[in-house]
């Protein structure tokens, strides 16, 4: 019996010869081409590669930026870090909507007795602000008021000055008194401090130490504004701009239009007189700021977020009190005991006797006002 031939039986040998000759071909043509084909493979696995590598690195730096809010300041694998521990107390303090409320204090604000403990005391007699302590973050400029904020806080953190700012080689542990070349490279200090808070997508409400708070003064601030911000002589309107800004009480909304308003506001400082502090350099660009950036400002009542500079007459309507108008730590905590002391008789008294107002602040007897 025939074998079975390789070939269909509807193909003639000499087309089965056409076929395996054509297929030689191709065979050939193809052991021709597998160099060039090697070659290409290899280039483009070499491109995937890089790219890739290019790609996860890119996203890692993206997701940096993105952990750290508006993506203003770059960050690289060594500066992460710091980043990190900060970005981290800021989360622990803030609220549901990224808001922290921020202090700073040295060795001389943070003695027993002294300004720390009138402005905590302040939270806990407050009417519903002693649940606001848990979102306030204690920033510390030396280590002497580091271990004392641990003592008594559950959020504090060391602020070492950028040495930009002159004042990494100072000793900011004593007290400060106003206008020293000490006090002005602190505040640019806590400027530039600020200006991270936003910058690692954080709201931030900023609060001198020597501020006492009575009710929540965010309940103040308009949903619209950008920045808000006390004022020593409130002129009636919040939205004017010839308000003169005091920036130991400042609420910063954290946006692309924040962040870079204070970098415009720290580069504006070279325009000025060497010793000129954050706060007269802002009175004088705040115009310019706010209208090159679309930044609105909102100036604070002083019937709310008052001081002695022009203290509120209505206990019922009150926030915070600010020592302001006043110099020497001794003259601030002397004078903050008996705004502590009126608002002790203020809430102890009868409901229908607080109704009828009439309660007034001592007028401050050391303060220079």
């Amino acid at each position: 019996m025939p074998l079975i031939s390789a070939e269909p039986s509807c193909v003639s040998p000499s087309r089965a010869s056409r076929s395996k000759n054509k297929a030689w071909r191709m065979r050939g043509d193809t052991d021709r081409l597998l160099p060039v084909i090697s070659f290409f493979l290899g280039a483009a696995l070499t491109a995937a590669v890089v790219f890739l590598g290019a790609t996860l690195d890119a996203n890692w730096r993206l997701s940096q930026l993105a952990e750290w809010g508006n993506g203003a300041r770059p960050v690289g694998r060594d500066e992460v870090k710091p980043f990190a521990e900060l970005a981290e107390l800021l989360r622990n303090a803030s609220m549901e909507d990224n808001t922290v409320i921020v202090t700073s204090i040295n060795q001389a604000y943070a003695a027993p007795g002294s300004l720390l403990d009138l402005f905590l005391e302040s939270f806990r007699l407050g009417k519903g602000t002693a649940r606001l302590l848990d979102h306030v973050l204690i920033v510390a400029v030396d280590p002497g008021a580091l271990q004392t904020c641990r003592s008594l806080h559950r959020h504090c953190y060391l602020l070492r000055p950028d040495a930009a700012d002159g004042a990494a080689a100072a000793d900011l542990s004593a007290e400060k008194f106003f206008m020293t070349k000490d006090y002005v490279d602190m505040m640019w200090a806590r400027n530039l401090f600020q200006q991270t808070i936003l910058e690692l997508g954080f709201n931030f409400l900023f609060t001198d130490v020597d501020i006492l708070w009575f009710r929540d003064p965010m309940r103040h601030v308009a949903v619209t504004a950008d920045i808000a911000i006390a004022s020593d002589f409130f002129n009636g309107d919040p939205d004017s701009l010839h308000n003169l800004p005091n920036g130991g009480f400042l609420y910063v909304r954290s946006k692309n239009r924040t962040v870079e308003f204070y970098r415009r506001w720290r580069r504006a400082r070279r325009q000025f007189p060497p010793g000129t502090n954050e706060q007269h350099v802002l009175a004088r660009m705040q115009l310019t700021l706010t209208r090159q950036l679309g930044v609105r400002m909102q100036f604070l009542d002083t019937a709310h977020c008052g001081g002695f500079c022009q203290l509120s007459a209505d206990l019922r309507r009150v926030s915070t009190m600010h020592a302001n108008c006043c110099t020497g730590l001794a003259n601030k905590v002397h004078d903050l005991r008996n705004v502590l002391q009126d608002w002790r008789n203020y809430t102890a008294a009868p409901r229908e006797v607080r109704r009828r107002g009439g309660f007034r602040w001592t007028t401050p007897g050391r303060c220079i006002h």
